[in-house]
């Protein structure tokens, strides 16, 4: 079946492997030639002793097309910055994320924890195989052979073979099942600074094709009139105008609205102006005002118990001094820089799909049905994505489906684009939070009771993903507050789910971008209401967590804290756990006398275990840092009559360059296996500045967004 594959075209032979019930994928397909040492589903080498190495992960900016592959140089032996980099196309069976069973995607800040031992294993696998075939082609011992900078050097006579010359024999070997890794001692690429992003300079120049860059033959463009209101229906269309529009070539239903289909964006956005629709609308329409009404009473009620200890709210009764407070998060649009898009091409008996795809084996089971295909016959091109925060990873599909649907209906190959607009009006948003607490000290100023109850829509619930919800409670709702790591002796945590039509998901940090905001805030109120400085609170209260303490220690000390400031000048820190990584950032703030402030610094310390690639690490943080502000000064999204009202970055405002602090980033030493730092930079933003705030001014901030004067 492979010989006759081989003599096919690209497309037959998908076809032909999908018949057989062959997991052979187009990445692999098209990086692996005649002649080529492919040592793994990970490791390609070619006669010319070039290297590829297949990422599983979608790389979305968090650098996995730079960090990953040096996990396979470190044991290959090779330069990180000569390996070709090839993104894995969907196919649960080789590239499945280890930590989620027999599924392929990227999110939770997983992609090099979970790649960390089978990337070295895949590279190790490769340069013992390059050995073995050493020792046989000059006839010696297998001992006396070491791997260096892409050679096998045999160190008694000098003599040596360049992996491109080994490649054939090393072909023919059974992969050892278990080959030796490197001691941590012994690594020379991995932790250590200077290894650079290897996909930076062709992002700077344009060259990164993304799906908005995909052309096919024939291939036309379509946008979809969805509705404004959430969870509406569409009741009649008139599509005579739209096809009135020079290049409009179709206007057909699809499942989430009406598809303008035409010869270029242009026309298909014109023709959906055009479009006359009527929608008919869903009883429950709600406004950020009425959900705010609602939910502050459903505070003033028990939740169901996420986390209980102690006496609970006896022991709130016993306090020498209570303090309350409600704090606020909004509704938050993920607003990457690319907006959505997917390419399809479908054919009878074949689907392939060009896109930035981060739940890969989720989009390609929901393109199949779809398209009324197995999933082995939809093939999917995972391209670089710019940007996603979590948006991509829906449990709906949407964009893929879309583009399938308008694939199967005009039977051509399609471009489907959403506009910022349809995705800041119509996408998936971090949901609308509100957060009770009740807190008691004792007569020395120490916390004696916390009571915290969030108001949060699932996430999870009727989804995939609803089987995570236990006895009522969504985790992610709580992550963050229910695995507080204070030491309070008596800590109630209870949980609101409410419903409404408004869709929600996950966003970057997903329930730590809330949570810690609250918990974080709500401490440092009672470490000043007990005469404590928040910083030795912390401290005290983290004796059983050394890693929250090394960062907390290590931000502070950076940072210079307790070290006195002019009037109108606070800093503020928060410490956070979140996907497994620990981080503590101090925020500096300038507060006018007409309450106008500006962030001046952010001192971060990030404990991620063994720091891969230290730059991307820093940058990670750095960019967290940034997309964390952006949201706790200017970010929200309000409801109005079942509408979102935000439409672009105008009204949907993020950070400017001006705008962003001094950044200082700082790595704890580790020897750890390495966690995720995609999302844990986000959390401690918020409540470091609003923290700072409060040091310059003595006014709390409470909700957010925190705009721009307190």
């Amino acid at each position: 079946m492979i010989r006759e594959a081989a003599n096919l075209d690209r497309r037959d032979f998908f076809k032909v492997c999908a018949a057989a019930g062959l997991a052979l994928a187009a990445g692999s397909a098209s990086a692996a030639e005649a002649g080529d040492f492919v040592a793994n589903a990970f490791v390609t080498i070619a006669p010319d002793g070039k290297v590829t190495v297949t990422v599983k992960h979608l790389e979305m900016g968090q650098g996995v097309a730079t960090g990953l592959p040096v996990l396979v140089a470190e044991e290959l032996e090779v330069d990180p910055a000569a390996i070709r980099v090839d993104y894995a196309p969907a196919d649960a069976k080789r590239y499945n994320n280890v930590f989620w069973g027999p599924m392929q995607g990227t999110g939770g800040s997983t992609a090099t924890a979970n790649s960390w031992e089978q990337l070295r294993k895949a590279g190790a696998a490769a340069r013992e195989m390059l050995m073995e075939a050493c020792a046989r082609r000059l006839k010696v011992d297998r001992s006396g052979l070491m791997a260096v900078n892409g050679e096998v050097v045999h160190w008694s006579s000098g003599r040596r073979l360049a992996y491109g010359e080994l490649v054939a024999e090393a072909a023919r070997l059974t992969p050892p099942a278990d080959p030796p890794l490197k001691p941590v001692a012994e690594f020379r690429l991995i932790g250590r600074p200077g290894v650079r992003r290897t996909d930076g300079r062709a992002k700077a120049e344009g060259s990164v094709v993304f799906g908005s860059d995909i052309r096919l033959p024939g291939m036309v463009t379509a946008l979809v009139a969805r509705p404004a209101v959430f969870g509406a229906t569409l009741k009649t269309v008139d599509r005579r105008s739209a096809l009135s529009i020079a290049g409009v070539t179709a206007v057909v239903p699809i499942s989430s609205g009406v598809a303008v289909v035409a010869n270029d964006f242009w026309a298909a956005q014109r023709g959906r102006a055009a479009l006359k629709l009527d929608w008919t609308l869903p009883e429950q329409r709600p406004s950020t005002e009425d959900l705010r009404r609602d939910w502050t009473a459903l505070l003033a009620t028990p939740g169901l118990s996420a986390r209980s200890q102690g006496e609970g709210d006896s022991a709130l009764g016993k306090a020498a001094k209570r303090l309350s407070a409600v704090y606020e998060t909004p509704y938050l649009a993920h607003a990457p820089m690319e907006p959505l898009n997917c390419v399809v091409r479908l054919g009878r008996d074949l689907c392939e799909i060009w896109t930035g795809c981060q739940f890969q084996t989720h989009d390609q089971a929901m393109a199949a049905k779809a398209a009324g295909l197995t999933p082995a016959l939809v093939v999917i091109h995972t391209l670089p994505a710019g940007g996603s925060f979590g948006r991509r990873a829906n449990p709906a599909s949407d964009y893929i489906v879309e583009a399938v649907e308008v694939a199967k209906a005009v039977g051509a190959p399609v471009r489907l684009i959403w506009t910022r607009e349809d995705d800041i009006r119509g996408g998936y948003y971090r949901p609308m939070t509100l957060h009770g607490f009740e807190g008691g000290l004792d007569a020395a100023g120490q916390p004696l009771a916390w009571r915290h109850r969030v108001c949060c829509q699932s996430i999870m619930e009727g989804g995939p993903f609803a089987g995570m919800i236990k006895d009522g409670i969504d985790p992610v709702s709580v992550e963050g507050a229910a695995n507080l790591p204070y030491a309070i002796p008596n800590l109630q945590v209870e949980l609101h789910s409410p419903r409404n039509p408004v869709p929600v998901l996950w966003w970057r940090s997903v329930g730590s971008s809330h949570t810690a905001f609250a918990t974080e805030c709500f401490l440092d109120e009672m470490a000043h209401a007990g005469g404590q400085d928040p910083l030795a609170l912390r401290r005290a209260l983290l004796a059983a967590h050394p890693r929250h303490r090394a960062v907390l220690d290590l931000a502070a000390a950076k940072a210079g804290w307790g070290e006195p400031m002019a009037p109108g000048r606070g800093r503020g820190l928060a410490v956070h756990e979140s996907f497994h990584s620990f981080v503590a950032q101090v925020a500096e703030v300038t507060v006018a006398a007409d309450g106008r402030f500006t962030v001046d610094r952010v001192v971060c310390a990030v404990d991620c275990g063994i720091a891969v690639t230290p730059d991307v690490v820093k940058a990670q943080m750095e960019g967290g840092i940034a997309f964390g502000l952006s949201a706790a000064l200017f970010g929200e999204i309000t409801i109005k009559d079942g509408a979102a009202e935000q439409s672009n970055f105008h009204d949907y405002r993020c950070l400017r360059i001006s705008e962003m602090p001094r950044v200082e980033v700082h790595i704890v030493p580790s020897t750890a296996t390495p966690t995720g730092v995609g999302e844990p930079g986000v959390p401690p933003i918020a409540p470091a500045v609003a923290n700072a705030l409060f040091a310059a001014s003595g006014k709390r901030a409470r909700k957010l967004p925190l705009g721009e004067k307190i």
